[in-house]
């Protein structure tokens, strides 16, 4: 799954915080950019999120209905999983991130990690 551009995050986020599905009129009526933008073009990133299977679409009558395909936090984990995987150097990104995370980060992911070990046995 590839990641998503300024354009198409802001339509996920539209998306995800409504929890309906949405007609491509309902997400650009939503849409906060800070532009105008065209209904072509909203309805251009809405096609290409469903290409790249980050929103799913279902026509009811004459329009398509758009909802997201994954939850945000698994969006969010995908998109780490994407950056490790293209990385030359993951054990160092992981080392990097690891040096960026607070004390209550640091105990979610001992707490993650320790669930991870018991589910293997």
């Amino acid at each position: 799954m590839r990641g998503l551009g300024e354009l198409e995050a802001a339509v996920m986020n539209v998306l995800w915080s409504t929890g309906q599905p949405l007609k491509v009129r309902d997400v650009l009526e939503r849409l906060d950019t800070g532009r105008q933008l065209a209904y072509t073009t909203v309805m251009t990133v809405l096609d290409n999120l469903n290409r790249k299977q980050w929103v799913r679409r279902q026509r009811i009558g004459r329009a398509f209905h758009y909802e997201p395909a994954l939850g945000r936090e698994e969006a969010s984990a995908r998109a780490l999983r994407d950056v490790l995987d293209s990385s030359q150097d993951p054990h160092a990104v992981l080392m990097r991130f690891v040096e960026t995370v607070s004390d209550e980060e640091t105990d979610l992911l001992r707490t993650a990690l320790r669930r991870k070990r018991v589910r293997r046995r």
